[in-house]
């Protein structure tokens, strides 16, 4: 069964008809969904699809404590050491669901580094990303590191500068371009 990582920043907690559109298409397809336990996003789209009676859904959450499981869906529980709940804390839960995923499908307000993160961790992967770009409202298809970097410029330049400092994204292109050479 193909599977698909969907997520999205927590600012987003509306679906509107054409993210509802390629849900439908998602489900009609019979793929397994794996979906975050976050507010906004996740939480948007773990409710639209248990209005929809989908099954195919496993909720990655950190501990064995989900903070959304809307449809009651299994679980995969990731672990960690770490005492504090940041970035780096639910990061990976979010590599489980990238390591695990053929493709991903993400909606991004062009500010959570959470999800541009998701982005970036699918892509080093080698797996394409449906990227709905909620500044201009629009799909982009992502298959590559440099289409990553066109949709970085339709961003607010402070935005993308801090994006590429925080997240290393020119090393993490650098190293995926090396891997690529490499096989």
């Amino acid at each position: 069964m193909t599977k698909v990582f969907i997520g999205g920043s927590r600012k987003i907690s509306r679906l509107n008809l054409t993210i509802r559109k390629r849900v439908d298409n998602i489900v009609s397809n019979k793929m397994e969904v794996l979906i975050g336990d976050a507010n906004g996003a996740d939480k948007a789209m773990q409710k639209y699809l248990a209005e929809k009676g989908y099954k195919d859904v496993i909720v990655f959450c950190m501990g064995s404590n989900c903070r959304n499981n809307i449809g009651n869906w299994k679980t995969d529980a990731c672990k960690s050491d770490r005492i504090i709940k940041d970035f780096n804390y639910y990061e990976i839960k979010d590599r489980a669901m990238s390591d695990q995923a053929d493709y991903g499908f993400m909606l991004w307000d062009g500010k959570s580094k959470g999800t541009l993160n998701n982005i970036i961790n699918l892509l080093q992967r080698g797996k394409n990303v449906l990227v709905y770009f909620s500044i201009n409202k629009k799909f982009l298809s992502l298959k590559n590191f440099s289409e990553l970097e066109n949709l970085l410029k339709e961003c607010n330049p402070k935005n993308a500068q801090r994006f590429y400092q925080i997240l290393r994204i020119r090393d993490r292109l650098a190293t995926a371009q090396k891997e690529l050479k490499l096989a």
